[in-house]
């Protein structure tokens, strides 16, 4: 039984989302400083105020409920999986199992252990990223006394957008589907070149061919031509580049 199915991801991916809008915008429901504002008479008649983010935001809620709440845990949590983990797949490559499904246990765990440590990377990553910041944030709650040098904000600040944009890089140069991605994209859509289908692309055509060389498919098979949308609807757009490439494997050609 599989862990992870398509179902299962995209109910995973709304949650998360979900959650996410309704932490980001819990301060425009309420839980922000507009209070204590207009308690101690920084906000005028007009409700204008210097627009500065300690302002605006309350750090009540940026630490225990944003830090505290929905960073930290996960975040921990992450940490304790991945260890876990790591240590399954070394006791499982020293013991050298054996497992029905591959003949080569050791290339396998082998490649599952690689995979898990590009994740931890991402895992590492945010965590560097996001800490200085939420580190200040504790710092301004719980010592309001306390100075903060303004270019180590600037760089917490510049840390956390930098996250965003620093893991499709180490998806690209950690995950081989990810970089073969990628550059198909950037060799496509920016320099404008036409991009073969990759080897396991047609594999996986032809063993469609193979298996539904009997049903009305849109094939010339040994002289006998039959139609269908069926084929259109199994394998989309893979026809199409396979027609433009003219690739033709054993006696099945595309028409």
């Amino acid at each position: 039984m599989r862990v992870v199915t398509k179902q299962r991801a995209a109910v995973a991916v709304v949650v998360c989302w979900t959650v996410a809008f309704i932490v980001g915008l819990t301060p425009m429901l309420g839980w922000n400083n507009l209070w204590r504002l207009q308690q101690n008479g920084s906000l005028n008649e007009d409700l204008i105020i210097t627009c500065q983010f300690e302002n605006v935001i309350s750090m009540d809620y940026m630490v225990y409920f944003n830090f505290f709440g929905w960073v930290l845990p996960p975040l921990l949590l992450m940490l304790v999986i991945y260890t876990e983990i790591f240590y399954m797949i070394h006791k499982q490559l020293n013991k050298k199992a054996c497992t029905t499904n591959h003949t080569d246990p050791n290339k396998y765990y082998n490649k599952e252990l690689k995979l898990a440590k590009s994740l931890a990377l991402v895992l590492f990553l945010f965590a560097i990223s996001w800490l200085p910041l939420h580190i200040i944030n504790c710092i301004t709650l719980f010592c309001p006394t306390c100075d903060k040098p303004l270019f180590l904000i600037y760089i917490a600040i510049l840390l956390t957008h930098g996250n965003s944009a620093v893991n499709p890089i180490v998806y690209a140069f950690r995950i081989k589907k990810f970089r073969d991605a990628f550059l198909k994209i950037w060799k496509q859509y920016f320099c404008c070149k036409d991009v073969p289908l990759p080897m396991e692309e047609y594999d996986m055509v032809k063993e469609k061919f193979n298996q539904f060389t009997f049903c009305n498919l849109h094939l010339k098979v040994i002289g006998c031509v039959v139609c269908t949308p069926f084929f259109e609807w199994e394998c989309g757009m893979l026809l199409t580049e396979w027609k433009d490439s003219g690739a033709e494997f054993g006696n099945l050609q595309v028409l």
